[in-house]
């Protein structure tokens, strides 16, 4: 049993999104397009509106105006479980704490294919054991999810998300508390899905060894958007992060890598870490 998503990657589209809260703007006239199989990086500064953004496409928060559309229908417009099948997200907060066990957190996953209350068939079980074995957390089945650390209950959440078997996957800081093995395998799983994502990462250099286009947010607009051998430069590090950077090709990957420079420029500017 694979990962494959059941349902076919999804183009998603952002379109002119607007979200004000409580009269302060977070994010302002936004569009962007991923096309179906596409993975794009969302980074930014803190506060630059990245999960704000994300939100409205889970349908976590409603757009203020704009709107998002899976495959041209507006998300706000269609059933909760038809989009549950076609889009999955995994969260930066973990949501409390859940009184079920790691087996019975990913099985979640499998309700938007399921009749009310119906119990877990074989292809469910086969489903879930194959999303627990992915992400390493098989041997944590029976273990309380509440007593998990954070790198586990991450890799538990994502696990959840993989059992969707959606075609469309939001993910918002998927690499936050994991360490450096389950952080690549965490993102390789996303490219080897072929599943359409939108990722937002604080890691410029993960971004871009895995991201096919990276969308760079900052005080709630979008500053640029672009291969990550185009948006990475110098100039941009310094405008958007107020940090003194190096960029360079890896001499074995051909990928842009990004060196911060420790000096006096960031600290006389502020600088917030990427």
């Amino acid at each position: 049993m694979t990962g494959r998503p059941e349902s076919a990657p999804g183009a998603l589209n952002i379109d002119d999104v607007s979200v004000v809260v409580a009269g302060r703007p977070l994010v302002n006239k936004v569009s962007l397009t991923v096309s179906a199989g596409e993975v794009v990086g969302l980074v930014g500064p803190n506060g630059a509106g990245k999960s704000t953004l994300l939100r409205t496409v889970y349908r976590a928060l409603r757009p203020t105006t704009g709107r998002v559309l899976l495959d041209g229908t507006d998300v706000w417009r269609m059933p909760g479980k038809r989009l549950a099948r076609h889009l999955a997200a995994v969260l930066q907060d973990h949501a409390g704490d859940f009184e079920l066990t790691v087996y019975e957190v990913v099985a979640m996953g499998r309700t938007p294919h399921k009749r009310p209350f119906a119990g877990d068939d074989a292809d469910d079980r086969a489903v879930i054991t194959a999303a627990l074995t992915e992400l390493d957390v098989a041997g944590l089945a029976d273990a309380p999810f509440d007593r998990l650390s954070g790198g586990e209950k991450q890799r538990v959440l994502i696990a959840r998300a993989l059992a969707q078997r959606a075609g469309t996957m939001v993910l918002d800081e998927p690499t936050n508390h994991l360490d450096l093995r389950h952080q690549l395998d965490a993102l390789r799983l996303v490219r080897r899905l072929g599943v359409t994502a939108v990722v937002a990462l604080h890691d410029l250099n993960l971004a871009a060894s895995f991201c096919d286009r990276l969308c760079v947010m900052d005080a709630g607009r979008v500053v640029t958007t672009g291969t990550p051998r185009d948006v990475l430069t110098p100039t941009l590090l310094a405008d958007v992060y107020r940090v003194e950077a190096e960029v360079a090709e890896h001499p074995r990957t051909g990928v842009p890598q990004v060196t911060l420079l420790a000096g006096d420029y960031g600290l006389e500017q502020g600088a917030v870490g990427g």
